[in-house]
Parts: C-alpha cells; structure tokens; sequence
C-alpha cells in the first residue's frame, strides 16, 4: 500500500515537472535575443581575444569596433543558420556561424530548458 503510495506521488511529481518544462520550452524568438545579447559579449571577449593572439594588440580595437557594428548583422546571420530541434521538454539549437577573414567560423549549440538557454558547445571550425 505504501509503495503504490509513493509510485503515485512521485508520478504526480514527474508529470507536473514535464508539464512545467513544456510549458517554459523556449521558442526561437527567445533565442534570438538570448544570442543577440550573449553572442556579442562572448565574440568580443573570446574571438577579439584570440585575433589579439594571431594579429597583434592594435588589431584587437578594431575587432571590437567591427563587432559593435556588425552586431545587428550576426543577429540576422544567427536566425539564418540556426537549426532548432524541439524535443518538447527542451529544444537544441545548433547554428554555424561564418564571420568574415579574418574572424574564423564558429559551430555553436545551445540547449533551451525551462524558460533559459545554454550554450554547451561553442567550437572554431
């Protein structure tokens, strides 16, 4: 009696935290204003950093300037390339991102789970 009690609860448990992620799985509209904002943090502290690297400190400037001012174009090339998987409970986004010489290509993928994303892989190609 008191097993079929617990199986019970925690099937109620379970159905409601499905119900919950369901509900909070976030659309694509979502995700382009999550990349629109994160992106741009991350290019310039990850990509002008490594074209400092690769080019020189002079170089690094410039890098930030062209990232402020194409901002409003990767957040095109971003809805253009990304792919979204809905699983229902999540969705996986997957997009690869091909910036102009001397800036490499990027293969991101971002993971949509209760209301928030997470982007777990971010790799130059």
């Amino acid at each position: 009696m008191a097993s079929s009690r617990i199986s019970g609860v925690v099937g109620i448990i379970i159905i409601g935290l499905s119900a919950i992620a369901f509900i909070t799985n976030p659309g694509e509209k979502g995700y382009q204003k999550y990349a629109e904002a994160t992106f741009k943090t991350r290019f310039k502290d990850k990509v002008c950093a490594q074209v400092m690297e690769d080019w020189g400190v002079w170089l690094e400037g410039q890098c930030h300037v062209v990232v402020n001012t194409a901002s409003p174009y990767l957040t095109q090339i971003v809805s253009q390339q990304t792919k979204r998987q809905n699983f229902l409970l999540f969705s996986i986004y997957q997009a690869d991102l091909p910036l102009p010489s001397p800036f490499p290509t990027y293969h991101l993928e971002t993971v949509g789970i209760l209301g928030n994303f997470y982007t777990y892989q971010a790799k130059k190609l």
